[in-house]
């Protein structure tokens, strides 16, 4: 498993290579830096957030449409009016990469991922709306694709800044002064909220999704 940073920064600029595959040395590569600050994040990112009060903005309040089941015709639109939409229309993301990187790759290009309100906020819906079908949200998959980019463009972003400070070719170690030189660096939010801002402007691939050998068999190589 490599850690250099020319590596990190090559792997997340390729297309072939998942968030799932990538973090682990990111994560390696923070604590040979003792970026403690960024590897406890790269870690809750990876395994996922136990505690919706830490989520950061980029999983809050990620907008879904509403639909009911049918007897008859399968997931519909709900009948819901702009208020019931304000309030109900949208979920906080607390997976972890993988399990979220594996939803979009397996939605097609204009579709989404549906997923059912809990018993209690669907009794509240379903009274609502005077509604006894069972009710879920749809996630989009350009939303998870926002949402994954967001922070791989924000390691793209650290590793270009680690790079900038003379941080490139390989390291099996680093030495204290190599460390203190990047120490500013170890600070997330600095990454991500520059990632929200400039993401569609950085040579970062979306997710692809998964091709249909793979759906069956699972990826090979």
């Amino acid at each position: 498993m490599s850690a250099a940073v020319d590596h990190l920064d090559e792997r997340l600029r390729d297309d072939g290579e998942s968030l799932e595959e990538i973090m682990p040395s990111a994560i390696t590569l923070a604590m040979m830096l003792r970026h403690r600050t960024m590897a406890a994040w790269m870690r809750i990112e990876f395994d996922g957030y136990s505690d919706t009060s830490e989520l950061p903005p980029y999983r809050r309040d990620v907008p879904g449409h509403i639909v009911a089941r049918s007897p008859q015709y399968g997931w519909i639109p709900a009948p819901v009016d702009d208020k019931q939409k304000q309030d109900f229309g949208h979920r906080d993301m607390p997976e972890g990469i993988k399990s979220l990187e594996k939803t979009c790759m397996a939605c097609k290009k204009g579709t989404g991922h549906r997923i059912v309100f809990d018993k209690e906020e669907m009794a509240t819906l379903q009274a609502h709306i005077n509604l006894t079908a069972e009710l879920a949200i749809t996630i989009s998959r350009d939303s998870y694709n926002k949402l994954l980019r967001v922070v791989r463009c924000a390691l793209y972003l650290w590793a270009q800044e680690l790079m900038e400070h003379g941080l490139s070719g390989d390291h099996n170690s680093y030495s204290a002064q190599e460390r203190e030189k990047v120490a500013h660096l170890d600070d997330p939010e600095r990454f991500w909220r520059k990632a929200l801002e400039d993401n569609a402007d950085l040579p970062i691939p979306d997710v692809r999704e998964t091709g249909f050998f793979e759906r069956f068999f699972g990826r090979t190589g």
